[in-house]
């Protein structure tokens, strides 16, 4: 069965002044399945973001976006900005991390989602109001018909937040990118999105990619991994055999400095050495994956 998405050595670089091209994905590979969440694990500057962007086509000059992303059987790389709008949004969601950077500050949450019922789906004004206010009761804002007409600025991060997902999903992507959704939320809040994004897609098949940096967040929701580095792939597989005996030194150390891993601060481990120097013994590891 063809995957949802098949990504094959997809790489992004980025021109700079001096001619020198700077690396930010080398060469990664990856699929996902309908009903399959993928998580995209690593310390920041590994590449994740940017790839999630590149899948998306949201990677502008002087990035230079290379390799191949098919979304079900259609690649995606050098695809033209009229035919990328028509795959966002129905087609593949994406959540941001930056909530305030994702919504418009001088419109009002409702009204935001409203837009994109009626564009996208082309949904009446009443019956788009409608599913509006119930998208963000299922997300969990709190008495929606009231805060129908709040201003981004006036919800705390963790409901923004929400509001970002409940966008994303108006639009029932078969696929959703969400880029690092929980992170700087309180836990509680945490817990609650990722429940929200499982039932999502237990109700829907909707695949997803989930970028994060923590450990635990990736295995609560997560069940294969690709671990990256420098902008590599060090490591893939389901993310209990990944977690339960990972085979490269940058998964183990990045697993032994979590603080989950440890009794007391004295347990904790700090990933070794500076990644610049390490780049060409990882390369080397890569080769065997």
């Amino acid at each position: 069965m063809t995957a949802l998405l098949e990504v094959r050595r997809l790489t992004v670089e980025f021109l700079t002044d001096s001619g020198s091209p700077i690396q930010a994905v080398r060469g990664v590979d990856f699929a996902v399945d309908a009903g399959q969440t993928l998580a995209i694990l690593g310390e920041s500057g590994s590449g994740k973001s940017v790839t999630s962007k590149a899948l998306m086509g949201l990677v502008d000059f002087p990035g230079v976006v290379g390799g191949s992303a098919r979304f079900e059987g259609r690649e995606m790389i050098g695809l033209g900005e009229r035919d990328l709008q028509r795959v966002r949004g129905r087609g593949i969601g994406m959540v941001f991390q930056d909530s305030l950077d994702s919504l418009n500050p001088v419109y009002s949450v409702g009204s935001q989602l409203v837009e994109a019922l009626r564009v996208r789906m082309g949904l009446p004004h009443q019956a788009a109001r409608a599913r509006a206010v119930e998208l963000m009761s299922e997300v969990g804002i709190v008495d929606a018909e009231r805060r129908f007409s709040s201003y981004p600025h006036q919800f705390s991060g963790g409901m923004r937040q929400r509001i970002c997902i409940a966008l994303a999903i108006a639009l029932q992507p078969r696929l959703l990118i969400a880029d690092e959704p929980t992170t700087a939320l309180d836990v509680t809040v945490q817990a609650g999105i990722i429940r929200l994004l499982k039932r999502i897609q237990a109700e829907t098949d909707m695949g997803m990619i989930f970028v994060t940096h923590d450990l635990a967040v990736a295995r609560m929701i997560a069940s294969h991994v690709v671990v990256m580095f420098e902008g590599l792939v060090v490591e893939r597989g389901r993310i209990d055999d990944v977690f339960a005996d990972p085979d490269h030194p940058y998964t183990r150390g990045l697993l032994a400095s979590h603080p989950g891993a440890a009794r007391t601060w004295r347990d904790l481990r700090a990933v070794a050495g500076d990644p610049a120097l390490e780049r060409e013994e990882v390369i080397a590891d890569v080769d065997g994956i």
